[in-house]
C-alpha cells in the first residue's frame, strides 16, 4: 500500500512550495515564458528557472521551445484543479 503512496508523495513534495504553486496558477491561464512569469510572479528569473526544472522532473509542466524561446504549460489540468481546490480549501478556514 505505501508503494502506491510514493509517487503521491512526490507530488506533494513538488507542490510543497508557494512559489511553484504560484507558477501553476500563472501557467493554469495558458502557456508562458520564463520571462513572463517572473515578471508576473515577482520571482527573478533564475529561480523561476529552478522551480521550472522541479516542476517538470515531476511531469507538472511541460515545455515547447521555438527558436530561442521556451514556453510552459500545465502538463496536465488535473494538476491546475488541485492546485485550485487546495487552494480554496485553504482560504476556507
Amino acid at each position: 500500500m505505501n508503494e502506491e503512496l510514493e509517487p503521491v508523495a512526490e507530488l506533494f513534495k513538488a507542490l510543497s512550495s508557494s512559489s511553484r504553486l504560484r507558477i501553476l496558477q500563472l501557467l493554469a491561464d495558458g502557456p508562458a515564458t520564463v520571462g513572463h512569469l517572473a515578471t508576473a510572479s515577482g520571482l527573478s528569473q533564475p529561480l523561476v528557472s529552478q522551480h521550472l526544472r522541479t516542476l517538470r522532473s515531476a511531469g507538472l509542466v511541460s515545455v515547447q521551445r521555438s527558436g530561442r524561446e521556451a514556453h510552459y504549460a500545465v502538463a496536465d489540468l488535473h494538476v491546475a484543479h488541485i492546485v485550485e481546490d487546495a487552494v480554496k480549501h485553504a482560504l476556507e478556514r
